[in-house]
């Protein structure tokens, strides 16, 4: 069994911060990627970022130069720091995470986060 579990959501005023973090716990043998995917009310889920276990990122162009992912490979955790945060940023923020387990390949949602940045 594996878990996903985000943190750091909250209420922000647009140009403020906000740290997520997501971390992935049980039979895992490695992970290749994990990243953040966002869902506003009324849209689909779309991707933010993503880095890869060899540090390879990937960004979604609306936050790029305003949110960066980073990832703790020991610990199978990975952060989205996000600055100069804009009202278009509130959503449920997602991790993914996609590697081997027990059973092959995995690929493990988390419940998601919810960050809501008010003008």
């Amino acid at each position: 069994q594996v878990q996903v579990m985000e943190s750091g959501g909250g209420l922000v005023q647009a140009g403020g911060s906000l740290r997520l973090s997501c971390i992935a716990s049980g039979s895992i043998f490695s992970i290749n990627a994990m990243g953040w995917y966002r869902q506003a009310p009324g849209k689909q889920r779309e991707l933010v970022a993503t880095i890869t276990s060899i540090g390879y990122t990937n960004y979604a162009d609306s936050v790029k130069g305003r949110f960066t992912i980073s990832r703790a490979n020991a610990k199978n955790t990975v952060y989205l720091q996000m600055n100069s945060l804009k009202p278009e940023d509130t959503a449920v923020y997602y991790c993914n995470t996609r590697g081997r387990g027990v059973a092959g390949n995995l690929e493990v949602w988390g419940q998601g986060t919810l960050v809501t940045v008010s003008s």
